[in-house]
């Protein structure tokens, strides 16, 4: 098997029509308000930030442009329990592939206990054998993509390291090339050096000063993960002391 060499999400285009206000939250945005277009890899492309840059909202935003539900999975699901949502995504299009996803999933990790009970209410039974809430969180994330993300799809994940220890993003990096080489697709905001770490991806920082294409080494994850694991020491007296 070979991955996807065009994407079946090619580009997202912010377009700026009635509504749209450059003063106004999410438009204010240093990476909405200077970001145009939005290119994606036909594999893997990651938004990577510091809390409160607007990664989750320009993924979220991504997420319900394509037509997945705003709190998360797939696009067959349709509930909500509070429409918290940004309005962005009414201001982005989509330029797809003739080539069309046969699966896809939104992943949240800040609203996933919402989406296992509807699962659960549902009667899904792709997910394995055991009900999600019946494992730990850790357990349920990883049910989710052994059980439910099978290949060939347009994937969306926010923090999906959320719930997982170190050997278990490990595991994910090996999933994740799975689907890959199962012709897959996925957009991944994240914070995790070891995920982001996956060879050939598109890595985009979300700062205050917009939305740019960065290599592996220049992410402040990779910098900041490697400064503290070679000097420790130093860092704990500089951090620590009074």
């Amino acid at each position: 098997m070979t991955g996807l060499t065009r994407p079946y999400w090619i580009e997202a285009r912010l377009e700026r029509r009635e509504g749209w206000d450059d003063a106004a939250y999410p438009f204010n945005l240093a990476a909405v308000r200077t970001t145009h277009s939005l290119a994606f890899h036909p594999n893997v492309t990651f938004l990577v930030g510091e809390n409160g840059s607007g990664k989750s909202t320009l993924i979220e935003a991504l997420a319900v442009a394509w037509g997945f539900n705003p709190e998360g999975g797939g696009r067959e699901h349709r509930f909500g329990t509070r429409d918290s949502h940004s309005p962005l995504h009414r201001f982005i299009r989509p330029v797809r592939s003739t080539e069309r996803p046969q699966d896809g999933f939104f992943l949240r990790a800040e609203s996933f206990f919402t989406v296992a009970s509807y699962l659960e209410d549902a009667g899904a039974n792709r997910y394995g054998a055991r009900p999600l809430h019946e494992q730990s969180h850790g357990e349920s994330f990883f049910a989710l993509f052994d059980n439910r993300f099978v290949g060939d799809g347009l994937y969306i994940l926010d923090e999906p390291e959320a719930a997982l220890s170190p050997n278990r993003q490990l595991s994910f990096l090996a999933k994740m090339h799975e689907l890959v080489l199962a012709r897959s697709q996925l957009v991944i905001a994240t914070h995790s050096p070891i995920i982001l770490g996956y060879p050939n991806a598109w890595i985009y920082q979300v700062s205050e000063h917009g939305l740019d294409r960065i290599a592996y080494e220049d992410t402040d994850h990779f910098q900041v993960t490697r400064n503290f694991l070679t000097r420790r020491d130093r860092m704990l007296e500089i951090l620590l002391e009074e």
